[in-house]
């Protein structure tokens, strides 16, 4: 360093003091560079997907910094819309089963499942999105879409989640909204077939089904919104490739450590075991 610094003239302090001035500037461009393809590339992703992903390509980095340089770039996530209502149908004759499923701890896969129905706009009709989702990898296990909301709509996503996992009698516990597609005979006998324990939400309580309620809000904002869906073959094409391909294998859940779902239950299968989840029940919404 001494022969260069003699050669171009420069003494060994202003060649050092050059350079602390300089590298953070280059470091930084780089790193706005990087936010900013990934940014583009994910465009729902807040700054603390972005932080997790930066950091799986190598970056020192921590959240605070990445959420001011979008801020300062104008990279921030696209807004998501308000809530749309759900299309329950709770005034039937069927039993409600209680809610088993609050507060309960799960410690593996396959011992809390949890459902729901949303709408999808076609260009001249509107279409139904079923799915079954497990809660302790976020994955979602089946799901199906139909122009109707008739209960068969509702049985082939969970005939599909059997048809994947393996289920054990009296380990798993399924909680629903009240609607009379998951209420019916034909989808109780489903599930009591199975051995699998019957739960729903109680009246007035959003809570209670948030994690199905969650998901569907990632569908819309991520993928429905904007996308002009010809008809139930098209939309099926392109939401099942969400499904299968983007959210279960590449979208990050805050809640799972920035993994994705089957990220997450690949590193975790080893260690988990059959222990059936215990199942409190409480009269309050939170």
């Amino acid at each position: 360093m001494q022969g260069m610094c003699a050669l171009l003239e420069v003494s060994r302090a202003g060649y050092y003091r050059h350079w602390r001035a300089s590298a953070p500037r280059l470091e930084e461009t780089e790193l706005r560079d990087a936010i900013q393809r990934l940014a583009l590339s994910q465009r729902h992703y807040g700054y603390r997907r972005i932080t997790a992903l930066l950091k799986r390509e190598g970056w020192c980095v921590n959240h605070k910094r990445v959420l001011r340089l979008m801020r300062e770039d104008n990279l921030l996530c696209l807004r998501r819309r308000t809530f749309v209502p759900a299309t329950t149908d709770s005034n039937h004759r069927f039993r409600v089963y209680p809610n088993l499923a609050r507060k309960l701890e799960t410690t593996a896969v396959n011992q809390l499942w949890v459902s729901d129905i949303t709408y999808v706009r076609l260009a001249e009709d509107f279409a139904y999105l079923a799915v079954v989702l497990d809660a302790h990898s976020r994955r979602v296990v089946g799901w199906a879409m139909a122009t109707h909301l008739r209960a068969s709509l509702a049985l082939q996503a969970l005939d599909m989640a059997l048809l994947a996992r393996d289920v054990i009698a009296g380990g798993l516990v399924h909680h629903s909204d009240r609607g009379v597609q998951y209420a019916c005979d034909g989808y109780i006998a489903r599930l009591q077939a199975h051995g699998i324990v019957p739960s729903m939400s109680r009246v007035g309580c959003p809570y209670d089904n948030a994690m199905a309620e969650s998901f569907m809000k990632t569908l819309k904002t991520e993928e429905v919104e904007g996308r002009p869906y010809r008809d139930l073959a098209h939309a099926t094409t392109h939401i099942g490739d969400f499904i299968e391909q983007v959210y279960n294998r590449q979208r990050l859940h805050s809640a799972l450590a920035y993994t994705s779902p089957m990220e997450f239950e690949q590193s975790n299968q080893a260690a988990w075991s059959a222990v059936q989840p215990t199942m409190p029940l409480h009269n309050n919404c939170p």
